[in-house]
């Protein structure tokens, strides 16, 4: 494995998730090397099925790997097998990510402010709750913190998903889809958005998109097929460097 770097936020080797469809095994994520800066943007694209979903759910610690290694800010979380336990991954989960899902996973009966502290109940930084109302109007929904989900419009509901991903000021952004409900007026409104996090705060972001428009924000678009690492015609070789 190599040196710690403080300067990298994620670095995988080799990694590897094996799935069983009756005698047939499937490699959903198939000999992954990378790495990405702290501050660094960067978009998996790829058709569906190629393993982008996957390969974020393990970055952000949501799946384990089934083998080879993880390590977030020169941090061993996975290491050909071993992992940390689940107290110790939940601890990570809460202080390091944020996460943006397709789906808006906002509770029908909490209001906007309720369900962007919700975070708050189970586990808060220092300092970070004072800040919400700061994040609420960055992101323009402060005038709607009193109203209900289904009272406001659809990309409304994904800026209160993203105020809840940065009320713990996360170092790590993890978007999967987040435009994937969304016409194309409010998908580029979310793409600006995640510009915005990246270049004036400096947020590390990871993203999975179908989106082009969405894609071409990133410093970097790493393209996935079936599991693996491609660039042009042929599948990335790890040994010669996939970063």
């Amino acid at each position: 494995m190599m040196g710690a770097n403080d300067h990298l936020a994620i670095e995988a080797y080799h990694l590897m998730k094996l799935f069983r469809l009756g005698s047939e095994e499937i490699a959903a994520v198939n000999d992954v090397t990378l790495s990405v800066k702290e501050g660094e943007f960067i978009a998996f694209i790829g058709p569906s099925g190629s393993g982008k979903t996957t390969l974020i759910n393990i970055l952000g610690c949501l799946d384990n790997p089934s083998s080879g290694q993880l390590v977030l800010g020169g941090r061993s979380i996975f290491d050909q097998g071993k992992t940390l336990s689940e107290a110790k991954l939940t601890r990570i989960r809460r202080e390091i990510f944020g996460y943006i899902f397709q789906k808006f996973y906002l509770i029908p009966t909490l209001t906007v402010l309720e369900n962007v502290v919700l975070p708050f109940t189970f586990y808060r930084k220092p300092g970070a709750e004072s800040e919400v109302g700061e994040v609420l109007r960055r992101l323009g929904i402060d005038h709607r913190q009193g109203h209900l989900p289904g009272e406001i419009s659809g990309g409304e509901m994904q800026r209160v998903a993203i105020a809840r991903a940065l009320v713990n000021r996360p170092k790590i952004l993890l978007a999967d889809e987040p435009t994937g409900n969304l016409d194309t007026k409010r998908s580029e409104e979310i793409g600006q958005i995640l510009k915005e996090l990246n270049q004036k705060e400096g947020l590390t972001i990871v993203l999975v998109t179908h989106n082009p428009s969405l894609a071409n924000r990133a410093h970097r678009v790493i393209e996935l097929r079936d599991g693996r690492i491609y660039q042009g015609e042929e599948p990335c070789d790890p040994k010669a460097g996939c970063s």
